[in-house]
Formats: C-alpha cells, sequence, structure tokens
C-alpha cells in the first residue's frame, strides 16, 4: 500500500504527537502538497502548539504557510534577515 504525500505528513506528525515529543521539526511539510492538504497540515501543526504545548519549528519556502506561524525567522546564506513576532501566547514572556 502507497501512501499519499498527505497521509504521510499525518503519520508523521500522529508520530510526533504518539511517542510525546515535546519538539516537532518539520522540513518542508507541505512542499508538494494539494492546498487542502497544506490547510489541514498546517491546522494540525498549530494544534500540536498552541493545544498541547509542542514547541513546533517549520522549515518552509511558502509564504502561506508563513503566515501561519506565531514567529518567523527568514534566514538567507546562512544569514538573519527578518524576525517577527506575530502571537506570543501568555507568559511566555
Amino acid at each position: 500500500m502507497k501512501l499519499s504525500g498527505g497521509q504521510q505528513q499525518r503519520v508523521a506528525i500522529a508520530r510526533a504527537l504518539a511517542f510525546d515529543a515535546p519538539v516537532i521539526l518539520a522540513d518542508e511539510p507541505t512542499g508538494n502538497l494539494d492546498v487542502d492538504t497544506t490547510e489541514e497540515i498546517t491546522a494540525i501543526l498549530k494544534e500540536s502548539a498552541h493545544v498541547f504545548g509542542k514547541c513546533v519549528v517549520v522549515v518552509t519556502h511558502s509564504g502561506e504557510v508563513a503566515k501561519q506561524a506565531d514567529v518567523v525567522l527568514e534566514i538567507k546564506r546562512g544569514h538573519l534577515l527578518f524576525w517577527k513576532t506575530c502571537f506570543l501566547p501568555e507568559g511566555l514572556l
């Protein structure tokens, strides 16, 4: 049986949640997915952070995915170009 890209991403996230990993590292989790599946995966990652208290780090080239992040760091050629905080939960600072 072969899983689709979206199914593979869901399994990887489910595995991280099942093992109660405190940190989820997602390298281009939506890179080859359609718009609907991208939205689903992004929602799962946000829920992992906001509901389950995980530290979710996403590496992406997608501006649409980046817009969903609480904090955005833009790195180019090894240099930090941009840092934007979109949301900080109460008590984080």
